[in-house]
């Protein structure tokens, strides 16, 4: 959740580079993501290579903000849907991983963390999902993202109750304290009901042929290594919430 409120705005990263990392500031065409349709969703606890995952397109978040220091970690991303419920993994071959928070909406953008921004409806909210790397979940439905200095205008802290309908996996399972210098690998999977979203964006029908959108993000805000990646260009701001960037994700 980059610079998620004026308060609290990321500390600035080292310079640095690495080979294959793009930091242009400039907005480029908007990518897009073919949702592909399984009559049967891979389990929660499949790997990211699993036969099960096999049709999913691959999605690579590739770029970083100049503010992020020199690790620029490779995740990757996979989605499914079966008409009623999205199947979302990532993949992520980090370091310097840190992951303390285990209660539901902790900040978890400040630790080794991943995130999916969707917006179903184009004159409706978003919803951000961000997961530590233990799967520690962080979810508002946000309906104007911000005021002039910089706090979310209206915004709901998604109820537990209705979190509690997600099913999460991750393959670290025990908080992380002390950060691990790596190479560690760890992924996070999730299976997103589509009656959580109508909750707060009403009826939204078979999923076939709809198009969403959204973005997909790495971030470490107060880790030794500090980043900020990204699949769809935030410009020069470093901030995520900017739903006018969100790039297509089209439903198969």
């Amino acid at each position: 959740m980059a610079n998620s409120k004026p308060e609290a705005m990321p500390p600035n990263g080292a310079a640095g580079s690495s080979p294959g990392r793009s930091r242009s500031a400039s907005l480029p065409g908007l990518p897009r993501y073919i949702v592909r349709r399984a009559d049967k969703l891979p389990d929660a606890s499949a790997a990211f290579d699993d036969p099960a995952w096999a049709h999913a397109d691959v999605l690579t978040i590739s770029s970083f903000h100049p503010r992020s220091s020199s690790h620029a970690p490779v995740t990757q991303a996979r989605i499914l849907h079966d008409g009623h419920t999205l199947a979302l993994m990532f993949r992520v071959d980090d370091r310097y991983v840190v992951a303390p928070s285990t209660a539901y909406q902790s900040p978890t953008h400040r630790e080794s963390c991943v995130e999916f921004f969707v917006r179903p409806l184009p004159d409706r909210g978003y919803f951000n999902f961000e997961f530590n790397a233990i799967g520690t979940l962080l979810l508002w439905y946000i309906d104007k993202p911000r005021r002039p200095d910089g706090s979310f205008e209206s915004y709901v802290q998604v109820p537990a109750g209705i979190a509690a309908t997600l099913e999460v996996r991750a393959s670290l399972t025990d908080p992380i304290c002390d950060e691990v210098p790596g190479p560690l690998v760890w992924t996070v999977s999730a299976r997103i009901p589509l009656a959580l979203f109508e909750a707060f964006t009403g009826p939204l029908g078979d999923l076939n042929g709809q198009t969403w959108w959204a973005n997909f993000y790495k971030c470490a805000d107060e880790s030794s290594h500090p980043h900020w990646g990204y699949w769809a260009e935030i410009g020069d701001r470093l901030d995520f919430h900017q739903p006018e960037r969100f790039a297509e994700i089209a439903f198969e």
